[in-house]
């Protein structure tokens, strides 16, 4: 379940980052045996906005992020969904009678906390310190794949969106690069939105290691810092209605990782919830099963 959350968080972000650049499907289906892409991605503007993030979103790309250091298992199960693709494309040019060139094939880009010597000498994966940033191992040419080992990284604000997703000490430290992003930026309001809802999401989660407890009290305050700001917009753009439907979609959205779905019986209590402070909603949906949140709001109607 926890690593879902991570999974579903890492998946959820790089779409809100990269939607207004190009075509994002995530995930992405590709034949054979059913695999899926976590993100696919393929730019109609210039991303250069995202810094790093946006270096390798410029041309088409494949995410797979990883919340823990990825495995030859895992890399080697990229590598097999990137040449799939790369031959079901392969086959739609051939129907077209058009030729596929080489550099309109799709990057793939193995996102991981970190990575050892082993994995990357073993994938003949090396640093380009001419073109590419610390961090950032390519993989022989003709692969059209590279590492990029987030934990690496250095620490600038072209490589913020990228730490966000590390481990540890690195991603807390872009979260609070993140807060202190001018409350104007294009994109603090709704990453705080996301992150705001992982917090929840991750307190819905009954097993949780020592980092991911960190994790939520460095996220704690997150929500609480959305809504004000969130209140002072809605006040100025008479807009308050946004604020309750910010809050309609992180109860919903804790719902849906606690009992897996929203079913008729559950849908008729989120109204109810809404009208609750946030800590004594996520308190009920984390510490009751079922019946009992269900028969809390029965009891009162």
């Amino acid at each position: 379940m926890t690593r879902f959350v991570h999974d579903q968080f890492a998946k959820d972000y790089l779409e809100e980052l990269l939607a207004p650049f190009g075509e994002v499907k995530a995930p992405r289906r590709v034949p054979g045996e059913v695999r899926e892409i976590d993100v696919w991605f393929s730019p109609t503007a210039n991303p250069e906005v995202l810094g790093l993030l946006g270096k390798l979103a410029g041309n088409p790309a494949i995410f797979e992020p990883f919340r823990n250091p990825a495995t030859s298992t895992d890399i080697c199960n990229c590598l097999l969904k990137l040449l799939t693709l790369r031959g079901e494309l392969q086959r739609e040019a051939t129907r077209k009678k058009e030729r596929l060139l080489e550099e309109n094939l799709p990057r793939l880009w193995i996102l991981s906390p970190t990575s050892g010597d082993s994995i990357l000498n073993g994938f003949g994966a090396k640093i380009d310190a001419d073109n590419w940033e610390q961090g950032i191992y390519l993989f022989p040419e003709y692969l059209r794949t590279a590492i990029v080992v987030i934990h690496q990284l250095p620490k600038t604000e072209s490589t913020l969106w990228l730490r966000l997703l590390g481990k540890g000490k690195v991603q807390e430290e872009a979260i609070d690069e993140i807060q202190q992003l001018p409350v104007n930026h294009p994109l603090r309001s709704n990453i705080l939105t996301l992150l705001t809802n992982f917090q929840a999401n991750l307190q819905t989660t009954e097993t949780l290691d020592s980092e991911e407890r960190s994790l939520i009290m460095k996220l704690s305050p997150l929500y609480i810092q959305w809504e004000q700001e969130a209140l002072k917009r809605g006040e100025e753009q008479g807009i308050q209605q946004g604020i309750q439907q910010g809050k309609r979609l992180t109860i919903e959205s804790m719902l849906e990782v606690k009992f897996g779905a929203i079913d008729p019986e559950l849908s008729q209590i989120v109204e109810a919830l809404i009208q609750l402070p946030t800590k004594e909603v996520t308190q009920l949906i984390m510490q009751s099963n079922r019946e009992e949140l269900l028969s809390r709001f029965q009891e009162q109607n």
